[in-house]
């Protein structure tokens, strides 16, 4: 890329939803449609405040736990994956369970249980408290130990080194969770990789497409939330590499005007649950102070989309079935 003159906005893409996140939103906007309000919801179903705002002016209502949602009411399970004890206390207290898991979150739950099965040590590298690791750790909580970065390595206690592996939150940075599995092989050289890489598809496109503007930008703009760690890693991943100044924001009326002081290049992306209004808002503003001169730059094509979960589109199929013997009849 070769630098422009005047103002310019370098536009990362891929950015935005992701496969997941979009299966998660369009899960509650058709139960709400389906159901009728109100739909409860364990949790923040993706981890951004303004999706969230939209569905609770539609009739979702977000909850911490299943005992704040009332007996045989609908419940869904967010994007980040539950434990199993969820479940059944879901079934406890016949709540009708539809769960949003992403199916790459879902992934790592099978591999948790497939390795805690064979009596594997599973060394679990993420973030403690974030929700997606509560609920992987969930599932082989004997066998499970969390690694909270490379500092955490040296505490790490194995029963057989022959038999450990490790598995990673899906929203860490890619050179972070490397530079953990490094440390971890040097005390552990027999340490086994899952059969795939645990990191999302998305979680990694976004932030090679960050890498790519990062150097020639003097400020870039991550448009998300604080509580989504697939963002926060964004502002971290451009700072690594180039960036002079990064910033993590919800809305557009966040940015403060002092960012963009003697700022000629400006880079501009969204986490992977942030729609993609909220990024056109913040072209807006940008373009209000100059900076009008867009490029999108281009680094991945993304066309993976999940189904539905299963009990939602076995309940669509049953009302539409029933509304066309309706009008039959």
């Amino acid at each position: 890329m070769s630098a422009g003159q005047g103002k310019r906005v370098l536009l990362a893409q891929p950015r935005g939803y992701c496969a997941g996140v979009d299966r998660a939103v369009q899960t509650v906007e058709e139960a709400l449609t389906l159901y009728g309000a109100p739909v409860y919801v364990r949790k923040e179903i993706v981890h951004n405040k303004h999706v969230v705002t939209t569905l609770e002016e539609r009739g979702a209502i977000f909850v911490e736990e299943n005992d704040e949602v009332p007996e045989g009411a609908t419940v869904i399970f967010s994007a980040h994956g539950v434990a199993p004890e969820v479940h059944a206390q879901a079934r406890a207290r016949s709540l009708k369970a539809i769960d949003a898991t992403c199916p790459l979150v879902t992934k790592v739950h099978q591999e948790a249980k497939r390795y805690a099965a064979a009596d594997y040590d599973i060394l679990l590298i993420g973030h403690e408290g974030h929700e997606e690791v509560v609920g992987t750790a969930g599932e082989a909580p004997r066998h499970i130990q969390l690694v909270d970065g490379p500092d955490d390595v040296d505490a790490v206690t194995v029963r057989d080194p022959a038999k450990v592996v490790w598995l990673s939150q899906t929203t860490l940075s890619v050179d972070e969770t490397m530079a953990t599995v490094e440390r971890l092989k040097r005390r552990l050289p027999l340490l086994e990789s899952p059969p795939s890489d645990d990191i999302c598809y998305a979680t990694q496109n976004r932030q090679v497409a960050v890498k790519e503007i990062a150097p020639e930008c003097d400020v870039v703009l991550v448009v998300g939330s604080r509580n989504s760690s697939n963002s926060v890693r964004l502002t971290e991943v451009a700072l690594d590499h180039g960036a002079r100044a990064s910033y993590l924001i919800d809305f557009a009326r966040e940015i403060d005007e002092a960012w963009l002081a003697g700022a000629s290049t400006v880079g501009l992306t969204s986490g992977a649950s942030v729609p993609e209004e909220l990024v056109q808002d913040v072209l807006a503003f940008l373009a209000a102070r100059g900076f009008t001169d867009v490029t999108a730059v281009d680094t991945a094509q993304e066309h993976l989309t999940f189904a539905l979960p299963p009990e939602l589109r076995r309940d669509m199929k049953a009302a539409a079935e029933a509304a066309a013997a309706r009008s039959a009849g």
